[in-house]
């Protein structure tokens, strides 16, 4: 009797599974899989870092740019970011500040000291080149979650790692990409690999990730990310070093002001 009350209860199990909400759909596993990226990522309140921004052009000429990065999280809302040029000489002192945002566009101030003044990213600019970089306005900002809808593709490795395969679309206007192919591995649940396609839904730019380090025992950051960009033979290499958390940065260290206080 005991085990036809068994067979009982497992027959009924699967039957309401999909009644539950235990049977996902793609686009339910896609978006569990991105709000488990973000959540990995919470708490670690504020960070500074150096990198070093490598551009070849075509021909494979490279130049070199020095960066200071910091960055504070905003609870409830996109983190808030300001990058700091200190060399070369020509752009010293260039200063990029971004407000992300979850649903509502991000705010993007540069200042520019030959101007000496600030200057507005309109939202319809997103899409544009940052300081002759593979990467456009758009991807400097935080990956918040409600930013995209999402859609589970498939599983595969990539570098040996057992990965998600996501499709994530742009859920805010004006944005230079009508979808993105993300890679995610299935332990840590760090970004490896994203495929950018354009508004004609060619294939345009890939991101790839690698180094990554983990630090106060939680996050991981990468020590290197490169976009190359297919249409045009160009690349950008970004390096990481130097990643601080927790060095007691606050919201009057990302303003208006600030930009032009940078150094």
């Amino acid at each position: 009797m005991k085990l036809l009350k068994y067979t009982i209860v497992l027959a009924l199990t699967f039957i309401l599974l999909p009644l539950t909400g235990f049977a996902q759909t793609p686009e339910e596993k896609g978006l569990a899989i991105a709000k488990e990226i973000d959540k990995r990522d919470e708490g670690f309140g504020d960070s500074t870092a150096k990198l070093t921004m490598t551009l070849r052009n075509k021909a494979g000429r490279e130049s070199f740019r020095y960066i200071r990065f910091k960055t504070l999280e905003v609870k409830g809302d996109g983190d808030k970011s300001l990058s700091i040029f200190d060399k070369p000489r020509d752009i010293k002192g260039t200063a990029m500040l971004t407000f992300s945002h979850s649903i509502k566009p991000d705010d993007q101030w540069m200042f520019l000291p030959a101007l000496k003044r600030v200057k507005r990213i309109s939202s319809r600019n997103k899409s544009g080149p940052f300081m002759g970089s593979e990467f456009a306005f758009e991807d400097l900002g935080s990956q918040e979650v409600a930013k995209y809808t999402y859609k589970w593709v498939l599983d595969e490795k990539y570098n040996n790692l057992d990965c998600f395969v996501l499709e994530r679309r742009p859920a805010y206007e004006h944005s230079g990409y009508t979808r993105q192919i993300v890679w995610v591995d299935q332990v840590e649940y760090r970004i490896q690999k994203v495929e950018y396609y354009d508004r004609k839904n060619s294939l345009l730019k890939t991101q790839t990730f690698g180094g990554y380090t983990k630090y106060l025992d939680k996050y991981w950051r990468p020590g290197n990310m490169e976009m190359v960009n297919h249409q045009t033979s160009k690349s950008t290499k970004l390096e990481w070093k130097d990643y601080k958390f927790r060095v007691g940065l606050k919201e009057s260290n990302f303003n208006r002001n600030s930009l032009k206080r940078a150094r």
